[in-house]
């Protein structure tokens, strides 16, 4: 029988999506032409589409409920930059930003450095390079999962690695639509004003005090997701211009004025006399039910479990390649996430240290170092840049394997961090 802590402990180590990435390959490897025929069914009939997508299951995986994914992710880096939050005040961002512009030059030319060391002089090596932006973009998910294995849940260096992760995603995603068009939905910028739209609504819909998050999503977020759309930029990132618009928790000087006045005045606002019973209010209670109905919060509160249980159906969506399809590409993209992106983010973050940046308190060159390896997980949007970069199957699938053996990083971090104690409680 399922109870509610097994439950939580799959959730909590996001055990669906490695599920889903283990299910995908092995589907993949038995039946590929089974594999993308579900991948790629069309639910609705051949004719149906929504602003000329045509809507099959990897559509509504990767395209609307991934929608909600980035939204919570981009909840928790709210969150961060709020008071109190691991990267405030601001400029404590200037850093992990720094590294983000390092997690895509480093990749970038060490993917352009090997692909002349394997193909230089051949007639191959214009179509190789056309890959460099394939190991620019970091896995979220499972970045964030694993930084919460090796750092610990509440380590200042998790909610660093995902603001960056979530920056690093979107470069590239602008990548994508300035470098690789999409012949069939050609970039239109024009449409971004649809998501500029979306924030204005958003903005106004939090002056008129509006507490129900749903409202900000659907209205809002609508616009922003059919700006993106239109625009030939991955939809799934509609939430991010939006969710920092939900009304957060309130500041404790907040609570404090608000305990005063309840406590000191009566009903008829005349002033109160302080009671005994006053004082026994629990103070702490009465924040964690404030924390856990504000928009904010209660946005992720209620799509927290639904979404990371919905992993599974990204991750099989989206890791289905052959092992058979392994060649010198496959260990160009590898070698450029995980070196490149380490010596890349290091390399960055560090002379914005040294330029007055800081890292966040509590993280040292160390655990920069773990973060920048652990960013080397390519994955989801590797594979879908691999597609994009490569027409020709002798290229396109030894990069999508490439994108999939980046999964390599999260054992070298668990190691390397091992070494170096940089976890929560590591003595």
């Amino acid at each position: 029988m399922i109870r509610a802590h097994h439950i939580d402990l799959l959730q909590r180590f996001s055990i669906p999506l490695i599920i889903g990435v283990i299910a995908g390959l092995v589907f993949a490897n038995i039946d590929a032409h089974a594999y993308h025929v579900m991948v790629d069914y069309h639910i609705f009939g051949d004719d149906t589409e929504i602003f000329g997508k045509a809507v099959t299951v990897h559509f509504l995986v990767n395209e609307i409920f991934m929608v909600f994914f980035f939204g919570i992710a981009t909840k928790e880096i709210t969150q961060s930059v709020l008071p109190g939050g691991s990267l405030n005040p601001i400029p404590k961002a200037i850093n992990p930003l720094m590294g983000t512009l390092g997690g895509v030059f480093g990749p970038a030319g060490m993917f352009l450095l090997l692909a002349w060391v394997f193909y230089g002089g051949g007639d191959d090596l214009g179509t190789v390079a056309n890959g460099w932006g394939i190991p620019t973009a970091t896995d979220i998910a499972l970045a964030w999962l694993v930084a919460r294995i090796v750092f610990g849940a509440s380590h200042p260096a998790v909610s660093f690695l995902l603001l960056l992760a979530v920056a690093d995603d979107a470069i590239g995603l602008g990548i994508i639509a300035v470098f690789y068009p999409d012949s069939e939905h050609p970039a239109a910028p024009s449409w971004l004003s649809l998501v500029v739209a979306g924030m204005v609504v958003a903005y106004i819909i939090r002056r008129f005090r509006v507490s129900y998050w749903p409202v900000y999503i659907l209205i809002a977020g609508g616009l922003s997701w059919v700006g993106l759309v239109k625009s030939g930029i991955e939809p799934a990132l509609a939430l991010v211009a939006i969710v920092p618009f939900l009304p957060g928790p309130r500041t404790s000087q907040e609570l404090s004025e608000d305990d005063h006045e309840v406590a000191h005045t009566h009903e008829d606002g005349s002033e109160a006399v302080p009671t005994e019973d006053s004082h026994s209010v629990n103070h702490d209670e009465y924040e964690e039910a404030h924390h856990v109905h504000s928009p904010l919060d209660a946005f992720e509160h209620q799509l927290k479990r639904p979404v990371d249980f919905g992993l599974f159906f990204f991750a099989f969506m989206n890791a289905g390649v052959a092992f058979s399809s392994i060649t010198q590409v496959t260990f160009i993209v590898l070698i450029s996430l995980i070196v490149g992106k380490a010596i890349g983010i290091t390399l960055f973050s560090w002379i914005a240290d040294k330029a007055g940046f800081p890292l966040p308190d509590g993280m040292g060159v160390k655990h920069l170092l773990v973060a920048a390896i652990i960013a080397g997980l390519g994955l989801t949007v590797a594979l879908f840049v691999g597609g994009k970069a490569y027409d020709d199957p002798v290229f396109k699938d030894p990069a999508k394997m490439g994108a999939v053996l980046s999964v390599i990083a999260a054992a070298i971090a668990i190691v390397i961090g091992r070494i170096l104690k940089v976890k929560d409680g590591s003595d």
